[in-house]
């Protein structure tokens, strides 16, 4: 199971506060333990910040994924 989600931190940019999308990937492994696979942060939750996101995974080694739960992310859909 892989569990994803993002929210939005504010942080210092060039002198000023920003808000930026930081993403979040958790896993079970097969012994049932929850792992932090992935974060990430990116300018927004566009698609191609998300698909690179899963795509990183995946070189990773992310394989066999049964069930993916997410809120309704406009970049996932």
């Amino acid at each position: 199971y892989l569990w994803i989600d993002a929210t939005y931190v504010k942080g210092r940019e060039g002198g000023r506060v920003v808000s930026t999308a930081t993403i979040i990937a958790v896993g079970v492994n097969t012994d049932g333990r929850r792992e932090v696979l992935g974060v990430a942060t990116g300018a927004s939750e566009a698609e191609v910040f998300w698909k690179g996101f899963l795509r990183s995974l995946a070189d990773r080694g992310l394989r066999g994924v049964k069930l993916v739960i997410a809120d309704d992310h406009k970049g996932l859909r």
